[in-house]
């Protein structure tokens, strides 16, 4: 390739496309490499320093049974771990249904109108709610929470209101309480905080007398037993489905959703799957109405939500499926009968169960006041005792208050374990002295049934209703299911996906292995330090290696995806300049060349975004660039720069950039989405960051699992490092605390951004992995991913225009080649790619008519070949239609893609071949992929949005 491209020299060839002054980094000081089975024997040593203990911590994360068809089958297959966010629906049938299965469970569960394909998890998911609630009610800007929410939810909440200046309050407004005419809405948990469950529907009445809406955070499993918030009236639902099957991971990756009423559809973020209709008139699944909204409308997006957690939520949609109505019912009422049986014992221990039966101790009769969770009082300042003695004991409880803690069951738990808490309790009541004796003469442990009456808060509509909740049960008929839908989708197993900014990358296996390993995966967010130690060591290196390959001092792991990071470190700079006195600096910067998310996550912060254009050659219009500072040099807060650019382009101005910022008093983020093409070229602190993100998927080769799960971990300079979000823990038992809602000085460091300190955890066991083995070899990744796409660039040169293009001619890690004055569309050689059996590149954005093309520095000369191939072939078909061989309108562009049963139908209508229709010629080396419909009809799906499979077509 250096050769084809007149190099020499690697170096000498990064030389001439790199401009001077820019390379900074030939080197990383990164351990040395080391092979895959030596690296994964060091991570062995530290998933050993980790003690999985019984967590019955609860706070929204439960130990889950992973059934191992799914494990096996989705979790750990690259049919389902490597494809990409279904942009291009003809080839994504098998996600998108998958998909559908989720919201279909979800509005089923809660008797909503619609659900969406997740979110990224459930605290992200009540913040986004309180902003949809703010954006239907324009003029309103308070918003209240009730109090018995998880306190980290309400940590996360008090972080986006304080960006978006809402008026957040803490106040119980379920038992009684006037709702105030100006709020916009109400969040309230059911089964809350303390395992309470509360008649919510005059709550309902009330705020929807005064025009509020109400929020409402549930617990999935809970509502196959208690009636859904869809039927007394809820407006949106949000969640967590962790429990269908979803390991804790120290926190993440966990399915999270928002469900509402059909009204307010338009104004649901994040991704939304919908049923259309193929040309033919076959149903055929799409993304709806949201589909890269972020990057058509910019800071006017309903959310900044690129991706979120498809492949976790695939896998808990498989876990419903697998299990059904009846077994998921079968699942909650034994958690809820040894939750009875629980309380029921310690009564007759002598403790009060809190908020059980009204608080009386009598359990002759119960009804229905609790699902899981058990709130045991006990002797004041005795509460730290019970968790000690719990830790010696292998069990992990919560810890409520000085003379309260909690107890979660789930569905894990064994009568040996239900055991061990009594003992626990028994021992408790020797330390503290009340049983000084031995215990009361009548108490003997003995666990039996207890018998439920009959509960007004009984569920009475019958859950999971929809056929596909009934037809897979059982592990044959699902393994066949799994794999019918896994066939129909184009993943990296099937050949390159040179998507545009989007980096789809090698995932090395051996790096992925460690997902499932269960001294890692079964490990509680909040556990007491000395469980965790392993995931500290990880999170050390972590911290030391991402520090050197930016340029930065410090990191932080919470965010949950790239755009997620793009909003933690944008308020991260809003707090820095608060503090200094600087609150009015409100103005973003953004150039139209940087990520299409980040204009979204700006107005998401707070921020007031400005946009700069750039030249013909696709650089920053410096001049445009200081005429916009001079006007607002007070008020500036921060540039937000993608480098590489969006365009494919290093822009030789970039320190230049930096320092015209600083001087005005901004801040310079850095977009990571491109980050890399830099590594062994440059690190963005010696380029003038003062922030950046790193999405870890494009960087690292973590798997984009269909649209998620992902991480955003958020790196600064020093002088930002307490600015930092920072959950707030109790220090002696690991666990969240109540933010204070009096306080005012929120300056000091940014709140938790999402609900667990380490945000999707899992993912980072793939980084660490990834950057062990590549060691300070990945110095080599920037210099070949730019070679690559040199390379293809080159060749494909002699066809299609170049957009835009660097010093002496080159670009950068990608190219955008312009087909605005083909007699065809971009969407047409897209559709006729996948006749090709391959994945199009970006289409339409960041130009238009444009198709953004990135190789990565994963794939082979050969398969750069085979795609260049490919493309020459797609411009003899369009010469062919210019030349009148092919028809204007019946040609094989327009007709793309042509699925299965159109090529094997008896008749044939079109004026040119089968074999053409099906290119035959290009699958000698590799399987042919056969489209599963044909073009998808976005209009219809538009004007017709069909959202839940309950629904139909």
């Amino acid at each position: 390739m250096l050769e084809y491209l007149g190099f020499g020299s690697i170096d000498d060839f990064v030389g001439a496309v790199v401009p001077e002054g820019i390379r900074t980094t030939p080197s990383l000081e990164l351990p040395t490499p080391l092979p895959e089975h030596l690296t994964l024997q060091e991570l062995v040593s530290k998933a050993k320093l980790n003690k999985p203990a019984k967590s019955l911590i609860g706070l929204g994360v439960h130990n889950t049974v992973t059934p191992a068809v799914i494990q096996r089958h989705i979790l750990e297959n690259p049919a389902w771990y490597t494809p990409y966010t279904p942009y291009q629906g003809e080839i994504a049938q098998g996600r998108l249904e998958a998909l559908m299965n989720f919201q279909t469970m979800v509005a089923e569960l809660t008797c909503m109108d619609v659900a969406n394909a997740s979110m990224l998890d459930e605290s992200t998911a009540a913040a986004e709610a309180m902003m949809m609630c703010r954006r239907i009610n324009t003029d309103r800007n308070r918003f209240i929470a009730s109090p018995n929410c998880h306190p980290h939810i309400l940590q996360v909440l008090a972080t986006h209101a304080r960006g978006l200046g809402i008026e957040l309050q803490f106040v119980d407004l379920v038992r009684d309480g006037r709702v105030p005419e100006d709020c916009c809405g109400v969040l309230v948990q059911y089964p809350d905080t303390f395992g309470a469950i509360y008649d919510l529907s005059d709550l309902v009445t009330r705020a929807h007398e005064v025009g509020a809406l109400v929020v409402v955070l549930i617990d999935p499993l809970a509502l196959i037993l208690i009636t859904p918030p869809g039927e007394f009236g809820a407006d949106i639902v949000v969640g967590s489905a962790q429990r269908f099957g979803i390991p804790p991971g120290f926190g993440g990756p966990q399915p999270g959703f928002l469900a509402t009423k059909k009204e307010f559809l338009r104004q649901m973020p994040g991704r939304i799957v919908g049923l259309s209709k193929d040309k033919f008139g076959n149903p055929a699944y799409r993304l709806a109405l949201q589909t890269r909204e972020q990057h058509i409308r910019r800071e006017k997006a309903t959310s900044n939500i690129c991706t979120a957690e498809s492949l976790v939520a695939i896998a808990a949609s498989m876990y419903a499926i697998f299990h059904g109505p009846d077994g998921l019912r079968r699942i909650a009422q034994r958690i809820h009968q040894q939750a009875l049986r629980l309380a029921l014992e310690l009564t007759k221990m002598g403790f009060r169960i809190h908020n059980a039966w009204g608080g009386s101790t009598k359990v002759e009769s119960p009804l229905l006041p609790f699902f899981d969770t058990v709130i045991c009082l006990v002797p004041s300042g005795s509460a730290f005792n019970a968790l000690k003695i719990g830790w010696g004991k292998g069990i992990n409880l919560r810890f409520v208050a000085q003379d309260a803690v909690g107890i979660s069951l789930d569905e894990t738990v064994t009568e040996e374990d239900l055991e061990k808490v009594l003992e626990i309790f028994i021992t408790l009541k020797k330390v503290v002295g009340e049983w000084s004796n031995g215990g009361p003469v009548n108490y003997t442990p003995a666990f039996h049934n207890v018998a439920s009456s009959e509960s007004p808060f009984r569920r009475c509509t019958p859950p999971l209703k929809h056929e596909i909740f009934q037809r897979y049960n059982g592990e044959t008929l699902i393994v066949r299911y799994i794999h019918s839908l896994a066939s129909k989708d184009i993943g990296l197993q099937h050949g390159m996906i040179p998507l545009g900014s989007c980096t789809m990358k090698l995932n090395p296996t051996g790096a992925v292995l460690p997902f499932t390993w269960r001294e890692f995966r079964d490990i509680h967010p909040f556990a007491p330090p000395n469980q965790t130690e392993g995931w500290s060591a990880i999170f050390k290196d972590l911290e030391k290696w991402l520090a050197e390959i930016t340029g930065m001092d410090r990191v932080c792991f919470s965010p949950l995806s790239g755009a997620h990071g793009e909003y933690t470190g944008l308020m991260v700079i809003k707090a820095y300049h608060q503090a200094n006195g600087q609150g009015h600096r409100r103005i973003c910067v953004i150039p139209e060349s940087a990520h299409g998310t980040n204009p979204a996550s700006a107005a998401k912060a707070g921020f007031q975004v400005v946009p700069i254009k750039c030249d013909a050659c696709g650089n920053i219009d410096l001049d445009e660039l200081r005429a916009i500072i001079t006007s607002c040099r007070d008020n500036l807060a921060a540039i937000m720069l993608t480098y590489p650019s969006t365009y494919g382009i290093f822009d030789p101005a970039i320190k230049e950039i930096s320092e015209i910022v600083h001087r005005s008093g901004g801040l310079v983020y850095f977009d990571g989405a491109n980050l890399n093409a830099l590594l062994g070229i440059a690190r963005p602190g010696d380029l003038g960051a003062d922030v950046c993100h790193i999405n870890v998927h494009k960087t690292f080769g973590t798997p984009h699992g269909g649209g998620g799960p992902g991480a955003g971990p958020v790196c600064v300079k020093e002088f930002l490092a307490k600015y930092l979000p920072r959950h707030l823990l109790d220090p002696q038992v690991n666990q969240p605390i109540y933010p204070d809602c009096t306080r005012t000085n929120g300056f000091e460091m940014t709140g938790p951004v999402s609900g667990y300190p380490m945000g999707n955890a899992l993912v980072y066991i793939m980084v660490w992995a990834y950057l062990r083995i590549f060691g300070n070899q990945i110095a080599q990744i920037g210099p070949i991913a730019i070679l690559n796409a040199n390379y293809l660039a080159r060749k494909l040169s002699k066809f299609f225009s170049i957009s835009f293009t660097g010093q002496n001619g080159f670009v950068a890690h990608e190219c955008i080649i312009d087909l605005k004055k083909s007699p065809v569309t971009v969407e047409d050689v897209a559709k006729r790619m996948i006749d090709y059996g391959y994945h199009a590149p970006t289409i339409a954005w960041p130009v238009s008519g444009g198709m953004m093309i990135e190789p990565t520095e994963s794939e082979p000369k050969s398969e750069l070949d085979r795609f260049c191939a490919v493309m020459e072939s797609i411009y003899n078909e369009i010469r062919k239609i210019q030349l009148g061989e092919f028809h204007n309108t019946d040609n094989p562009l327009k007709n793309a893609p042509h699925a299965w049963f159109e090529l094997i139908s008896d008749e044939w209508f079109h004026s040119y071949s089968r074999r053409v229709a099906a290119c035959l010629g290009f699958f000698k080396d590799r399987p042919k992929y056969f489209a599963p419909v044909a073009r998808i009809d976005n209009v219809w799906g538009d004007r017709n949005p069909i959202l839940s499979r309950a629904s139909g077509l």
